[in-house]
């Protein structure tokens, strides 16, 4: 089942006053904006123009998928607490717009959450942006092309079109960039062996659209391109995928793998662990743990399991590189000691580590192998995949349909969040890659 985030505001200048609202439909798992929905809705109140703001919210999400699980996040406390049972709706132009809301998903299906102003921005942003189009005489809205304006209170939406980058004007709407799958084996060490950082966040931020934008979005969305054809729509699952934390021989950048001493969470790795899991348990929408059978990767997936209420699963297709007689070694070490074989490893994924340790190609195969087993138990959820630097970039590496020699050009943190979700169709859709936010 998928799972969307809902963050509405809505305001009013003079209470009642000249008022809009706006709202923002995400991925619960990864962030990325999927939705947004403004509008002037002339003159009235605050709450008012809040409560037309979760009901535009609410269905923006049915329309993106009517059987999702949906998480409210709005800065007022009036609706969040009237909304969950706790306040009587006592207002009567209140009353018809929550009751409508109560409405657009089943009451079991919907949570809600107060969330500070600062943490609202992006709706509050929507909502400023559809007032001061009301000073100014205009019908604002993300999307006036998609919705009738003078029939309140629909509200236009603005979908992330599926196709290639590109295919939209630049504005509201946001192109998701088609999956890709692809065979093929590499993986990279725990002694980060070079490479450019690389980080996407998968957010998308949103821009001000003309309203030329807007049309050329709607034409974006109604006509995929050539050769683009429209999305499975059914629920992916959906990898979140965890590199433990910090073990001692981290941050000295030594190969740690599968046949090596296998190190426990230092103190910095078990806070670490402490901050992803209060990120996931914010977000609400991990359904299920599974970890690599390493001594780091159990601990860390027991310490975020335990903030989620939730058990751990091991599956050894996740465990990391056996890397021979290089375990405990630094790459310098390494180079100085066994040159001409670090050469055919980094050069062939057929090639092996000193001492019969596991190629790129053999772990590209056990990671795939992994990923087709736990898509097909875990179709249509969230799991969280608390694993290693070659499992991770393997799996980013395969959903993108890399060659081998892209590993060395990603950077992974430790403690870091990526994400991929699995099609039904055999897509796949990297979403989230190396986010350490929630270290910060």
């Amino acid at each position: 089942m998928r799972e969307f985030v809902v963050e509405a505001d809505g305001g009013s200048r003079g209470n009642p006053g000249p008022a809009g609202y706006g709202a923002v439909v995400s991925d619960a798992a990864t962030g990325e904006t999927l939705a947004e929905a403004a509008e002037y809705i002339g003159v009235t109140t605050n709450n008012v123009a809040e409560y037309r703001g979760l009901l535009a919210g609410l269905r923006a999400a049915r329309e993106l998928d009517p059987d999702a699980r949906v998480h409210v996040r709005m800065d007022s406390k009036l609706v969040i607490e009237q909304m969950s049972g706790r306040w009587k709706i006592k207002h009567p132009a209140m009353k018809p717009l929550a009751a409508e809301a109560a409405t657009v998903f089943p009451p079991d299906r919907v949570t809600y959450e107060w969330i500070p102003r600062e943490r609202n921005a992006h709706a509050d942003r929507l909502a400023n942006e559809a007032m001061d189009a009301g000073a100014r005489g205009e019908a604002w809205s993300p999307a006036d092309s998609l919705a009738d304006l003078d029939t309140p209170p629909a509200a236009p939406v603005v979908p992330v079109p599926e196709g290639p980058p590109g295919d939209a004007a630049a504005g509201t709407a946001r192109v998701r960039e088609a999956p890709a799958s692809a065979g093929g084996a590499v993986a990279e060490d725990e002694a980060a062996t070079g490479g450019a950082p690389a980080r996407d966040d998968g957010t998308g931020a949103g821009e001000e659209a003309s309203a030329d934008a807007d049309r050329r979005a709607a034409q974006a969305v109604a006509t995929p391109s050539s050769g683009w054809g429209p999305a499975d729509m059914g629920a992916p699952a959906t990898f979140v995928l965890l590199r433990h934390g910090e073990t001692p021989l981290t941050p000295q950048k030594r190969f740690s793998g599968s046949g090596g001493s296998d190190p426990s969470l230092s103190d910095i790795g078990r806070e670490q662990a402490e901050k992803v899991a209060a990120a996931l348990a914010r977000r609400g929408t991990v359904q299920a743990v599974v970890a690599s059978p390493l001594a780091r990767t159990r601990e860390t997936a027991r310490i975020v399991a335990a903030r989620l209420g939730l058990d751990v699963a091991v599956e050894d297709g996740l465990r990391e590189t056996d890397f021979g007689a290089w375990e405990g070694l630094t790459f310098g070490e390494v180079r100085e000691r066994y040159p001409e074989d670090l050469d055919a490893w980094l050069a062939s994924p057929d090639a092996q580590p000193t001492g019969g340790g596991e190629s790129f190609a053999a772990t590209a195969a056990r990671v795939a192998e992994a990923r087709d087993k736990l898509v097909a138990e875990y179709r249509g959820r969230t799991v969280l995949l608390v694993t290693h630097v070659t499992p991770v970039k393997t799996l980013i590496r395969l959903a993108l349909g890399a060659p081998p020699e892209a590993l060395f050009r990603m950077e992974l943190s430790a403690a870091s969040l990526s994400a991929v979700a699995y099609y039904a169709d055999g897509n796949a859709s990297v979403r989230l890659f190396n986010d350490t936010s929630h270290l910060r």
